[in-house]
Order: C-alpha cells, then sequence, then structure tokens
C-alpha cells in the first residue's frame, strides 16, 4: 500500500532533473501532453459508460411496459416483473461502482498531473482547482460531477425498486 505522505511529494526532486539532462523540459511537455489526453479519453468512456446504462436501463423500461401492454408475459407477468427488477437493480448497482471507480481513477490522474506542472511555467489545472474550490460559502458553489453523477443510478433504480413492490401488490389481491 502506498503511504500517503509519498503520493504529496513530488515523484521528481531538483537532483534527478539535473542529472536527466538538456531534454528534461521538452520530455515532460510531451509525457505531459499524452497524460493530459489519457485523463482526458477517461472523461470520455465515463460519458459513453453512463449513457450505456441510461440506455440499458431506459431500454429494459420500455420492453417491460411495451410487454405488458401488449399482454405478452400473461400469466408470468409477477415473475418477469421480479426477474427485470432484480437486474435493474444490479444494473445500477454496478453503474454506481464504475461511477466510483471513475472517480478514483481521474483524482488520481489529476493528481500526477498536478505534480507534473510543478515543473511547468504554469499550473492550469491546479489553478482551475483552487480557483473551483476557493469560496466554498458562496451559494453557487462548485459541484463536481461525481457528487451529482453518483445520484443518477439511484433515480434510474426507483422504477426498479418499484416493480417487485407492484409485483409483490398483485400477487396479494
Amino acid at each position: 500500500m502506498i503511504d500517503s505522505q509519498q503520493t504529496t511529494q513530488p515523484c521528481l526532486s531538483d537532483a534527478a532533473k539535473e542529472s536527466y539532462g538538456d531534454n528534461f523540459q521538452a520530455h515532460l511537455l510531451d509525457q505531459y501532453k499524452l497524460y493530459v489526453e489519457m485523463a482526458d479519453r477517461i472523461s470520455a468512456r465515463r460519458g459513453q459508460t453512463n449513457s450505456f446504462y441510461i440506455s440499458l436501463l431506459s431500454g429494459w423500461l420500455a420492453f417491460i411496459s411495451i410487454g405488458f401492454n401488449k399482454s405478452l408475459f400473461a400469466g408470468s407477468q409477477n415473475m418477469v416483473l421480479l426477474a427485470v427488477a432484480i437486474l435493474g437493480l444490479v444494473l445500477c448497482f454496478l453503474w454506481h461502482i464504475n461511477i466510483r471507480s471513475y472517480k478514483q481513477l481521474n483524482s488520481a490522474k489529476f493528481k500526477v498531473i498536478h505534480e507534473m506542472e510543478k515543473y511547468l511555467p504554469f499550473s492550469c489545472y491546479a489553478t482551475e482547482a483552487e480557483m473551483l474550490n476557493k469560496d466554498q460559502s458562496n451559494i453557487q458553489k462548485y459541484l463536481r460531477l461525481t457528487n451529482v453523477e453518483k445520484y443518477i443510478p439511484l433515480v434510474m433504480g426507483l422504477p426498479y425498486f418499484g416493480l417487485p413492490i407492484y409485483s409483490l401488490i398483485n400477487l396479494l389481491k
């Protein structure tokens, strides 16, 4: 396990920078560009993952509503509802885990970017983070995307949570 003090220390000492040679700054800039691009790709993949889960979960709900309107599940409606509910809730749980994983991955990537910026003329990402977090008492304080995003699986899971309840009510009639 990595010691928390290790992650806050610069990864590169001034002595290592000096011993690297004349190409240090050019190579660092190239690595920085590549790493920022990788962070952007992770964010794009995160958005695609969210779209995938929203489409899949919405599609399941549409499938169920069409199936019930056309009486495709006559006689086994409650079992179908229960199976779809379980599947929907499992997908929402997996989606939540994906969001948390992407948050951890992005956080680590931006820590590395901040470390690299210490050796560049301007720390744009560190400055941006500082500006966004500067006045947290303001009513319009910055909401991190993950703080909003993590509730979407919960909201999308509500219909799937309601399906077994509806099914049980139908069974008890």
